[in-house]
């Protein structure tokens, strides 16, 4: 398993582009503008660093303003870090990284404390205390929220609004492409195209001797996902492209619950919230049964990963395509006040919860892996940090409890910010040599859609040797070098690139795991194995004569050594 394997001819290159025509210098760029983004680019510049935002949309396109239950941390009375540590480590099923979790818990109050002091305004109740709900693998009310179901876009808000008042640079509408080291190998910047401004291929650069990815998931390698249309896994594909180690890969979670909108829905879909069943709504399938009763203590409130096989497998024995969401005993008060998002994105597609069942289904939410970082963010490569859904601190393992992953951007973005202060020079960033290396072989937009349906297939919810093999080998055959004309570059041509480099890793992980854990599921190996299973797998590429070569190699933690742990 740990020996290096050759790619697709054309798959792992860096994307053809010109070189920059014009450059901004900076001593931190921060590439993304989530939650995990924008608190590092505020710590950064608070602390006196020129600090630029590049981000590849408008600043709240990301998803966090999709973001709905809420932001988990004990905050509540009889509630404690070593309760919120407890569950997060069941719901990792055996792979989260303890030393992670327990910064996260531990540190997370404080932080939730300091948003609040910014000016995120979150529920409370008639008392003032904050209003905490529920949601799945989780033993307390430790979940805030704003706006009864709108938490990410209120987070956003206030954010955006501190990075206007402090002045930081922006640059919208812009793609980041590879990352540019100097001559020691070390982060100098990144490359970037700005989205219709000048020539379609017009190329600039953000020199700075710190880059951190806050990129967001890459939900959009299936077909149909929570996630926005700007998650094609742009860091990951960027930080594999400069030799970064990325770790968990091959844990996708599936969100249980997301509008069912017909089999040929594609793209993003509307999440129905842990939250609603964490305030007493239920699944059942078309008879009215509640099929996860007696399937686990928490029944509707297991974590994720036991609530979207149990409702794969349900779907399977009837034969049907959905199950149901029923919370018509909420009344049409408790769903405009607490759900009001949900109640109208609902009633957008013709069904009413207030009366209706709510048909649901699993789909692509959140990937647990990502680039391989320290307690303090860094990457295998020296100037290059990760945080939020683009890395892999260890926080989540196998699967990710719910709503922990606000308050990861929010913690990890902060020790970030640290680290770059101690670690970056403050000088301006080094002159970066020319990229070199066989580029990646451009598909025409049209091949992104082809990507997403073979992962679906064989790489989705149900996983199984043959399956993986069959969409590794047809990865492979989309970039093959045959005699075809390769497409033009641009914004949507690399965005494929990178959807199909992230694809074949994690399809290559996925191989690697011969066994169903958390979100991993295989169903020629239907039970973990505890004998060989508690490691991870971490992949990077490597030179080769005939190009990049995949190496993945099983470890014990996901985190290398770390360099100071931040105070």
């Amino acid at each position: 398993m740990s020996a290096a394997r050759p790619l697709a001819p054309g798959i792992a290159g860096p994307l053809p582009a010109p070189p920059p025509g014009w450059a901004i210098e900076a001593d931190v760029v921060v590439v993304g503008s989530g939650v995990a983004g924008l608190t590092a680019a505020l710590r950064c510049a608070a602390a006196g660093r020129r600090t630029v935002i590049v981000t590849k949309a408008r600043l709240d396109d990301g998803s966090t303003r999709w973001a709905q239950g809420g932001i988990a941390a004990a905050l509540g009375a009889g509630d404690s870090p070593e309760q919120h540590l407890a569950d997060t480590l069941v719901a990792g099923a055996g792979l989260c990284d303890e030393r992670a979790v327990r910064t996260l818990v531990t540190e997370g109050p404080a932080a939730v404390r300091r948003l609040i002091a910014l000016g995120a305004t979150f529920d409370t109740e008639p008392g003032g205390d904050l209003s905490l709900t529920r949601e799945g693998g989780h033993h307390r009310r430790r979940i805030a929220h704003a706006g009864g179901d709108a938490t990410g876009a209120e987070i956003s808000r206030a954010l955006l609004a501190a990075v206007r008042a402090a002045g930081i640079e922006t640059v919208r509408h812009a793609l980041a492409l590879d990352l540019l080291k100097d001559a020691d190998g070390r982060a100098a910047g990144v490359t970037l195209h700005v989205m219709g401004e000048g020539r379609h291929d017009g190329v600039g650069a953000v020199l700075a001797p710190a880059v951190v990815l806050a990129t967001g998931g890459m939900g959009q390698v299936f077909s149909a996902t929570t996630n926005p249309p700007v998650s094609t896994g742009d860091g990951v594909a960027l930080a594999l492209r400069a030799g970064a180690e990325v770790s968990d890969l091959e844990f996708v979670q599936f969100h249980p619950t997301v509008l069912y909108l017909g089999a040929d829905a594609e793209g993003q879909q509307p999440l129905i919230s842990e939250a609603v069943r964490g305030e007493g709504a239920h699944l059942v399938d078309a008879a009215g049964v509640r099929f996860l009763l007696g399937q686990h203590e928490l029944a509707e409130l297991a974590p994720r990963d036991i609530v979207a096989k149990a409702i794969t497998r349900r779907m399977r024995e009837l034969g049907t395509e959905h199950m149901y969401l029923d919370a018509r005993h909420f009344g049409a008060a408790m769903w405009e006040r607490r759900f009001p998002t949900i109640l109208a994105a609902c009633r957008t597609h013709g069904i009413d919860p207030v009366t209706d069942l709510v048909p649901v289904a699993p789909a692509a939410h959140y990937a647990s892996g990502g680039v391989r970082t320290d307690l303090a963010g860094r990457t295998t490569v020296p100037g290059l940090y990760a945080c939020g859904e683009v890395a892999c601190t260890g926080v989540h393992g196998a699967n990710r409890l719910a709503s922990n992953s606000l308050l990861e951007g929010l913690v990890f973005a902060e020790r970030i910010a640290a680290a770059v202060l101690g670690d970056a020079p403050v000088a301006g960033p080094p002159v970066p040599p020319p990229a070199a290396g066989q580029p990646s072989w451009l598909l025409p937009p049209e091949a992104r859609g082809t990507v997403q349906r073979l992962m679906t297939a064989g790489a989705g919810v149900l996983r199984s040797a043959a399956g993986l093999a069959e969409t590794a080998a047809a990865l492979d055959a989309l970039a093959d070098g045959d005699d075809r004309k390769p497409a033009e570059p641009g914004a949507d041509t690399w965005e494929t690139a990178n959807l199909r480099l992230v694809a074949r890793v994690l399809v290559a992980v996925a191989q690697g795991r011969a066994e169903t854990r958390g979100s991993h599921w295989r169903e020629d190996h239907p039970g973990p194995d505890e004998a060989s299973g508690r490691h991870h797998l971490v992949a990077a590429l490597r030179p080769g004569a005939a190009g990049p070569r995949l190496a993945v190699h099983p470890t014990e933690s996901t985190a290398f050594p770390d360099g100071p742990v931040v105070p």
